[in-house]
């Protein structure tokens, strides 16, 4: 039976950590964990969650010792980049992307120095902490710049003299603007992932890992998701639903005693604002009701 339980690598502590334990919950897996132990155990599935740090991720997934993992995509791409140089094989394979821990991997310049803009650094040095990506888009650009590799507060690159400018995460921007930096170029917009590793799991395994990324899917469909009811004329059933993002075709009910108003039920898969049920109104429908919606299986 041991063998047949299927291993996840997820964030030991950090941004990634709440938002993955909450959505494997949501997906109705029963975590043991005790207190400051690094590995937990679904009680209901057979998946055991390994909480080690970030970096680790990838290399566990691609040595085949997890089978999944949850970690940012820069550190997936960057791992990714690295796997490629050393085999030919595909390291591992992203399954899907969620919708926690964005950021942005952007180059900033010191706000007083002469350096602007990617341009400016042909022949000067940039710090950061993912020197793969980096070289990958400034050897896109045809640019002659020297990427040095710098671990921990790489903000304080340019004012210790080891570089002009810097390549780093960013979420708001506080930091930048306390270490007197300033945002230029988007190198790579990232949110959290889930990789896979590409070895051949037995068929018990696999379909486990499809049921967790299939309720996943539908934990993600539903975010922003709303179930909406109402009366409306039947001879503005498009306008209406026109009006409704993401919308999918409305069950239609008849009313008793008319054949002017029908009952519409749809699933709208983005979010309804207060401007989107005056524009349902003044299209003639009436006793709109707005629900959440907690599950989805497409």
């Amino acid at each position: 039976m041991k063998e047949e339980r299927i291993k996840i690598a997820l964030q030991k502590s950090g941004r990634l950590t709440d938002h993955t334990l909450e959505l494997l919950q949501k997906c109705g897996l029963v975590i043991t964990k005790g207190k400051d132990k690094l590995i937990a155990y679904g009680e209901n599935m057979p998946f055991d969650l390994l909480f080690v740090r970030d970096d680790d991720i990838p290399s566990l997934i691609n040595d085949g010792l997890c089978h999944l993992g949850f970690v940012g995509l820069n550190v997936a791409m960057e791992k990714n980049i690295h796997f490629k140089s050393l085999s030919d094989n595909k390291p591992f394979s992203i399954e899907a992307t969620l919708d926690f821990g964005q950021c942005r991997l952007s180059f900033a310049y010191p706000d007083e120095a002469d350096i602007q803009s990617i341009s400016d650094l042909e022949g000067k040095t940039v710090a950061t902490s993912y020197p793969r990506i980096v070289s990958d888009y400034i050897d896109q650009q045809n640019l002659n710049i020297n990427v040095t590799e710098f671990t921990g507060a790489v903000e304080l690159a340019p004012s210790l003299g080891k570089s002009d400018a810097i390549c780093d995460l960013i979420s708001s921007g506080s930091t930048l603007r306390a270490h007197n930096l300033i945002e230029g170029e988007v190198v790579l917009e990232s949110s959290a992932v889930i990789i896979s590793a590409n070895n051949q799991l037995s068929e018990s395994k696999q379909q486990w890992v499809d049921k967790l990324l299939e309720r996943i899917d539908g934990v993600l469909q539903v975010r922003e998701s709303k179930y909406i009811m109402m009366h409306a004329p039947r001879d503005a059933i498009d306008k209406i639903t026109a009006l409704l993002p993401g919308s999918e075709s409305p069950t239609i009910i008849s009313l008793e005693g008319t054949d002017k108003m029908v009952a519409l039920h749809m699933v709208c898969l983005e979010d309804v604002f207060w401007e989107t049920l005056e524009g349902l109104k003044s299209e003639g429908a009436s006793s709109i009701l707005v629900v959440p919606v907690e599950k989805m299986l497409a």
